[in-house]
């Protein structure tokens, strides 16, 4: 078969990879446009674009993909199908007619949970213990079409977003592989998704970092996981008599609080290089800290350097 690959992000690029190694042919890549900060590109390539030099494959990379000359384009290629992950843009029905199976699209979750921008970040924050990789056949309703593949994983508790999508990304270029295979072989069977089950990972807020300490210390916890890269996890440190300081939270464990009765956000301990903070319910352990325009610490460096009290508060600015 003829393919156009349809990706943007890094979550793409392993799918991007597999297709070179399997008997069909990559006729074009579709990606976003080099943005330019200040008058200068952000950067020279992407990694999915790396790929398709590396294998000399034309790129396109059009503002809006769905307007008439960018579908005229598409139709030049002659593909038999897109392939669709981490792109950017929805998909019109007429883009998506533009190669003659249409469109397959690689979700990070297990459709119909997690329809969204941000499927694997909210997994994470949600305290899923599994997740997975779905392909489906596209419709012009996002993540709604139906089922041809899926394959599930189990979450690890210490693992953040960044690292359960990279293992999302390789096991979803090896599902799509089976997938395009069905289609080929003709022994595709897709299952439509039960709408009523389906909720929303719509896409990431600066203020969704921001730390509600009455929360318990393990939604905490999977709160700092779920935000990496961004919009990261933080808080205030109020001292008095200064301005509130700025923290970001590195690792984050669960402990016990001493005192079942200290309000939520105290500082229950800030010694011997151990910096505890109350929760809504036992406490966490910050392992590591990053001041407002400071380097990440160490909790033991956060505290040679900064002078915390007990019972000194953190929270909302």
């Amino acid at each position: 078969m003829r393919l156009i690959m349809v990706g943007t992000g890094p979550f793409g690029v392993p799918t991007f990879r597999g297709l070179f190694e399997t008997n069909h042919t990559v006729v074009a890549l579709v990606t976003a446009p080099i943005r330019r900060r200040r008058g200068k590109p952000m950067s020279p390539v992407s990694s999915i674009r790396d790929v398709a030099h590396e294998h000399g494959v034309p790129i396109l990379d059009p503002e809006d993909v769905n307007t008439s000359d960018s579908q005229l384009n598409l139709c030049e290629y002659k593909a038999d199908l897109s392939i669709v992950c981490d792109y950017g843009q929805i998909l019109s029905a007429d883009v998506l007619a533009a190669t003659r199976w249409g469109g397959v699209n690689l979700h990070g979750s297990l459709l119909p949970k997690y329809r969204g921008a941000a499927p694997i970040n909210w997994a994470i924050y949600h305290g899923d213990l599994e997740t997975g990789v779905t392909v489906i056949h596209m419709t012009p309703q996002v993540d709604a079409g139906p089922c041809i593949a899926q394959a599930n994983i189990e979450i690890d508790p210490d693992e953040t977003a960044v690292e359960l999508e990279n293992r999302l990304s390789e096991m979803g270029a090896w599902l799509m592989r089976r997938a395009i295979d069905s289609i080929q072989e003709g022994r595709l069977e897709a299952l439509p998704q039960d709408a009523s089950a389906a909720c929303n990972a719509r896409r990431l807020k600066k203020s969704d970092g921001v730390i509600d300490w009455s929360r318990s210390a393990v939604a905490i916890k999977n709160q700092v996981r779920a935000f990496e890269p961004w919009p990261k996890t933080f808080t205030y440190w109020h001292r008095p008599p200064g301005r509130p300081v700025r923290l970001i939270l590195g690792p984050i464990a669960v402990v016990d609080s001493l005192d079942a009765d200290v309000t939520p956000g105290a500082v229950v301990r800030c010694d011997g290089g151990k910096l505890v903070v109350a929760t809504g319910r036992q406490a966490v352990r910050i392992e590591s800290v990053q001041p407002a325009g400071k380097r990440m610490l160490s909790a033991e460096e956060f505290l040679r350097g900064y002078h915390v009290q007990p019972g000194e508060r953190f929270g909302p600015e």
